[in-house]
């Protein structure tokens, strides 16, 4: 039996080695994002929006549109959407490889029983010729395994796999902003296609009753051919429109179904029946750009990946330097099973091991560039999220204040055409005008109520792109702090 013990020299130095790996860490020291892009928020307010109110936003921004099945999509599909299990999934993933590069700083210990069976010749092993020799061995045996983090590389490797964590997390939220916002829009684009469809309807309607007139003046030879060919021409437009718009609103309802996390068709029953299309509220809260900074998840999923990639460096820069091991191994032993148990048979065994690749042909050093590289590359793709999220709002807004006049402008012209509609109505009844033109009136009428419907669904797709391009429906029912 043979015992070899840790000197003393052995065992400072272990426990040098491990404090300078609790006191040493290389590679740069991640501080926060740049400067730079964000001082384009310091203003406090976007440049868009200048009469929008300053205050934080609601982070559910949907429940002001006052649409109950509105509010009940958004929330069925913030629970039950495949898009947001495969993003919760990644979050999953990400928090695994993150407690993983932890554990890789503890020791490992693993044990291991053997029996092994040897039959060989007897000149084999010294013994006597012509005859065999067997032996039975027992062994159980511990193993235990320790490489110091020397110089914090693997402090290194948990701080980038914690910051890509929180970018996974970041991207549940990402997909969170995009669905409720995808949603409202599918609404929308619904509700206002359906209130085309009862107007195309009543034009439909008209376009026929003016074709009669038409074959009915063709008839008495009271007018030639050519206005019945031009009504029924209008009237054959019409029921093409009707048809388009139908399998539109049936597109538009299997979208939702499927934004639900439903089979086409589930919700059919329900997104029938017409609605008005929903209107944003009188005043919209925006915040500031600083807010607007903070509540992306964009732009926290870019500065996160920013932080990971700091954090590689010093991983790579770490690689350039001796890392010191340690490895144990207890066995007890012996040819019979009852010495496994035997104290007098232990066998123990420490192995401190330094590695160096003193000369790798300056692989090391390329690596370390490699990381430098990724890192500015980081950088620019922050930058980059910053102005977009800043573009973003700045251009929504913009659109949302333009379509407030517009739908202002298309009430104008359609209270206008409703009085046209009540004079050449009076005419008729006078015996002044007739038929022919009350319904040419009717539907000039019908077309402006179309523009009207068109613009107050664009206004309220512009409202959702400002509070998508704001980054809110991610958070709880909380408000942005």
């Amino acid at each position: 039996m043979t015992v070899f013990r840790l000197t003393r020299t052995t065992a400072a130095t272990a426990l040098l080695a491990t404090f300078l790996s609790g006191c040493t860490t290389v590679g740069p020291d991640y501080t926060g994002a740049p400067d730079a892009p964000v001082q384009a928020a310091a203003r406090g307010s976007f440049l868009r929006a200048p009469d929008a109110l300053a205050q934080a936003p609601d982070a559910r921004w949907w429940e002001s549109l006052n649409d109950p099945v509105l509010n009940g999509l958004i929330n069925d599909a913030l629970n039950g959407s495949p898009t947001l299990a495969a993003a919760n999934a990644r979050v999953a993933q990400a928090r695994a490889s993150l407690a993983a590069s932890k554990t890789a700083a503890i020791p490992s210990i693993s044990t291991s029983f053997s029996a092994p069976y040897i039959n060989v010749p007897g000149d084999f092993l010294g013994g006597s010729e012509g005859g065999r020799d067997e032996i039975n061995a027992y062994n159980l045996g511990f193993d235990a395994a320790w490489e110091l983090d020397l110089l914090g590389g693997q402090r290194r490797k948990v701080e980038a796999a914690s910051a890509r964590a929180e970018a996974s997390e970041a991207g549940v939220a990402d997909a969170r902003v995009t669905l409720s916002a995808e949603i409202a829009r599918a609404y929308v684009g619904l509700r206002a296609r359906q209130a085309m469809q009862t107007l195309q309807t009543r034009q439909l309607g008209i376009d026929l009753a003016l074709a009669g007139l038409a074959r009915e003046r063709l008839q008495a030879g009271t007018a030639p051919a050519q206005p019945v060919n031009a009504a029924e021409a209008q009237a054959f437009a019409s029921e093409a429109d009707l048809a388009k718009t139908g399998a539109e609103i049936a597109v538009l309802m299997d979208q939702i179904a499927v934004l639900t996390g439903k089979e086409p068709g589930a919700l059919d029953a329900m997104l029938q029946t017409p609605s008005p299309v929903p209107l944003p509220p009188q005043t919209v809260a925006v915040g500031d750009p600083a807010l607007l900074l903070r509540s992306r998840p964009d732009v926290r999923t870019a500065e996160r990946q920013l932080a990971a990639a700091n954090a590689d460096v010093g991983v790579q820069i770490a690689n350039k330097f001796p890392k010191i091991s340690f490895m144990g191994i207890l066995g007890l032993g012996g040819q019979s099973i009852a010495d496994v148990f035997e104290p007098g048979n232990l066998v123990g065994l420490a192995l401190p091991q330094l590695k160096w690749s003193i000369f790798d042909g300056g692989r090391a050093a390329r690596q370390v560039d490699v990381a430098k590289g990724a890192l500015a590359e980081a950088e620019a793709r922050y930058q980059q999220s910053v102005l977009g999220a800043l573009q973003d709002a700045e251009g929504s807004l913009a659109r949302f204040g333009a379509q407030r006049i517009a739908f202002a402008r298309t009430i104008d012209a359609e209270q206008r055409a409703q009085k046209t509609v009540q004079l050449q109505k009076q005419r008729l009844e006078a015996g002044t005008a007739g038929r022919t033109g009350m319904l040419n009136a009717e539907r000039q009428a019908i077309q402006v109520s179309m523009a009207v419907a068109g613009a107050r669904s664009e206004l309220t797709t512009a409202f959702v792109a400002v509070e998508k391009a704001l980054g809110l429906g991610w958070q709880s029912s909380e408000p942005v702090k």
